[in-house]
């Protein structure tokens, strides 16, 4: 499989002056192209300018916001040009399904997933704009009820990466239960969960580093060795064991092929804080 030259930045909800700070003094010159997608949001105009002027505080030069929706189709030239000399690309929070919807097999999708395979390009989102960036995300289940069987509910994401289902809001909505459903029931993926005003740089399509104040939990199904979840009925409780978990912080990394967790030497933060 071909490894990507892109970079992903996934944030996990809540304020986001962080990573911002983190894409232009890491990941972009004043000058690059800065595409934000406001797609997700039911308030496009107030969103996109709120953050084309985030971006403008810190030096950016180049910044512009699009809203994809029924009534303005993914595929207008313009868009297709502007997404074709992008530098950085933004996904806003608000409904994930939205993304799907409007975004997903149109041919400016296309273009942003060979250019984040080909190029070294950024593709960034907070909330929603995480959560659509694997090839599934899920978008239901809510609290005790997540651990009964068929009240989590998962659909194809925008694909930029394969086999991780990334949650957001983790911890402050109580999504632990949603999250160990959907990896028990697809133990080939892993389970990212960010807390807010904590992220992930996910390079090579593989390697995650931890940014912000908060922990990501990581959680791993290979290794259950039983569930009941092909047993129970609809609507019943679900028992998991052997489910792996992980707590991450800024500071360290965790592989998503060999599934392995580990803390980063002070040498190997400055070297990764320059790439």
């Amino acid at each position: 499989m071909q490894v990507p030259k892109g970079t992903l930045i996934a944030l996990g909800g809540g304020d986001d002056d962080g990573l911002i700070s983190l894409i232009r003094s890491e990941l972009c010159s004043i000058d690059s192209n800065i595409e934000v997608i406001t797609t997700a949001t039911l308030e496009p105009m107030e969103s996109g300018q709120a953050y084309k002027e985030a971006f403008e505080e810190l030096g950016c030069n180049s910044v512009r916001f699009m809203h994809i929706d029924e009534d303005n189709e993914a595929d207008k030239p313009e868009y297709l040009s502007r997404i074709a000399q992008a530098e950085v690309i933004f996904f806003t929070g608000g409904n994930q399904l939205r993304l799907k919807e409007f975004l997903a097999g149109s041919q400016l999708h296309q273009l942003m997933q060979r250019r984040y395979r080909e190029e070294e390009i950024t593709i960034a989102g907070t909330s929603a704009g995480a959560a659509a960036m694997s090839d599934r995300m899920i978008y239901e289940g809510y609290g005790y009820h997540s651990l009964q069987k068929g009240e989590v509910k998962t659909t194809h994401g925008l694909g930029f990466i394969q086999n991780v289902f990334i949650d957001t809001h983790f911890t402050e909505r109580g999504r632990f239960g949603r999250l160990a459903h959907a990896v028990t029931k697809r133990p080939q993926f892993v389970g990212v969960g960010l807390g807010e005003e904590t992220g992930i740089i996910i390079k090579n399509g593989n390697h995650i580093e931890v940014f912000g104040n908060g922990v990501v939990t990581i959680m791993d199904g290979s290794h259950v060795r039983y569930s009941n979840l092909e047993e129970v009925d609809e609507g019943q409780p679900i028992a998991i064991e052997n489910l792996t978990m992980h707590l991450l912080v800024e500071g360290h990394e965790y592989c998503l092929s060999d599934r392995y967790f580990r803390k980063l030497s002070q040498q190997k933060r400055k070297t990764s804080s320059k790439t």
